[in-house]
């Protein structure tokens, strides 16, 4: 998305409520940005959101993610234009991506494995 904002966030949901099986319920956890916890959203039944508390990035798996992302491929670039900068990011998640041991790393957590 061009943009972060609540738009963005709507459609984010309707992407995401469209993929939980019939019959499940997801639970999406968001930091305290404005557009995550707007009023103006309309959460669907098959969603709940639960915010980050504040100052805690170790929480939020996608922080090492971006971490990552920004160390290897993303950092002290020159982008041409719009397209450019899409075609890179698209290319650097893809290839993360691609790496299901590094994304088990980064993003687990012993403390919330479920027993």
């Amino acid at each position: 998305m061009p943009k972060a904002n609540t738009e963005a966030m709507q459609y984010h949901l309707k992407v995401i409520s469209e993929s939980v099986t019939l019959g499940k319920h997801a639970v999406l956890v968001v930091d305290k940005a404005a557009w995550h916890l707007t009023g103006k959203l309309e959460v669907p039944d098959n969603i709940s959101i639960v915010p980050l508390p504040p100052y805690s990035p170790e929480l939020n798996p996608v922080e090492q993610i971006w971490q990552q992302l920004r160390q290897q491929d993303l950092a002290n670039r020159c982008f041409k234009d719009y397209e450019h900068i899409v075609d890179v990011c698209c290319e650097a998640w893809n290839k993360f991506a691609a790496s299901p041991r590094k994304i088990h790393s980064l993003c687990t957590r012993k403390w919330a494995t479920l027993i």
